[in-house]
């Protein structure tokens, strides 16, 4: 059986996952009330008032490495909800919405991580040797081992939580709803940019960044979809928002970070930046991932119809 037919095997009427969505939701904004009441009690002992607290005061008031780990508390509280709907309301195993496999299969997720990490350290650097007058060194020991702590802990729950919301959760969800594939993995792609749209990214790159957004989720759809599980998403996902996170950051990102480098550029809507990852790097990566595990059957694993497994009715005759 593969990976959105093993939902056939448990509670999968679609309102469960609408309702399920809507518990994990309310855990994660339960676990945001620490960032939020840390952050107006700093804002008002600096003597600021909490009527004229925005957004941008909220999300730079806070020292850097605590604002990291409070904001990333509530993807822990959500992981919580999302293990609690699965297991009381599907009656479902973590692991059938990670994989078909027998087992979780680490070493893809090592692989990806490892893989796609070299991959992203390699091209922050040849940038900064390209353009050093874009960075300034941001290195401050003290401050970036906590950093490594924080980031190391917290942000694998982060990726995870949302690799498990849209790449299985929700794919098996909408492949429920659907019977086939091309559905959920669309839907799954739209909804993960659009859950991006109020990052400070898109305030100051403009909407055109959504394409990346979308992008990336379609890019991960179709890794779970042709490898039968998440491992290879959820090691590239950790990959990506973890190195990003520890070399470099900028004041205009929605994660401020004490990182090696700083991005000091004034950011433009390069469309590069956004059109080479989603036309250029990824379909390079697909390939790459599919020699590797020697992935087939394209048309069927991305388009194909989902059937509900045939149980025979045995009857006794006299």
């Amino acid at each position: 059986m593969d990976f959105i037919k093993q939902a056939f095997n448990v509670k999968h009427e679609f309102w469960r996952y609408l309702v399920g969505s809507l518990i994990i939701a309310i855990f994660a904004v339960i676990g945001q009330f620490p960032f939020a009441i840390a952050a107006m009690i700093k804002y008002v002992s600096n003597g600021g008032s909490i009527d004229a607290m925005d957004e941008q005061a909220l999300m730079s008031v806070l020292e850097p490495n605590l604002n990291l780990f409070l904001l990333l508390l509530s993807f822990a509280f959500g992981f919580l909800g999302l293990i609690i709907v699965v297991k009381y309301l599907h009656n479902q195993t973590m692991k059938s919405v990670t994989t078909a496999r027998k087992k979780i299969d680490w070493k893809r997720v090592l692989f990806a991580f490892l893989f796609w990490g070299v991959i992203t350290s390699t091209m922050i650097l040849i940038d900064y040797f390209a353009s050093p007058e874009s960075y300034v060194w941001n290195f401050e020991l003290n401050r970036f081992l906590i950093l490594l702590v924080v980031a190391v802990l917290l942000i694998p729950i982060q990726t995870s939580l949302e690799e498990y919301i849209f790449r299985g959760y929700l794919m098996q969800g909408f492949g429920m709803l659907a019977k086939n594939r091309w559905f959920p993995l669309i839907m799954t792609s739209v909804i993960f940019g659009g859950m991006h749209v109020f990052n400070p990214e898109v305030g100051k790159l403009g909407y055109g960044v959504m394409v990346y957004y979308i992008g990336t989720g379609l890019f991960l759809g179709i890794l779970t979809l042709m490898d039968d599980g998440m491992e290879l998403a959820l090691g590239f996902h950790a990959a990506n928002n973890l190195f990003g996170a520890l070399l470099v950051s900028a004041d205009w990102t929605v994660l401020q970070t004490h990182s090696v480098l700083k991005d000091v550029s004034e950011p433009g809507q390069g469309y590069g930046d956004i059109f080479i990852p989603v036309f250029v790097v990824f379909p390079i990566l697909l390939v790459i991932f599919a020699k590797v595990y020697k992935w087939t059957n394209w048309k069927e694993k991305l388009f194909g119809t989902i059937e509900a497994p045939i149980t025979e009715d045995y009857k006794v005759l006299d």
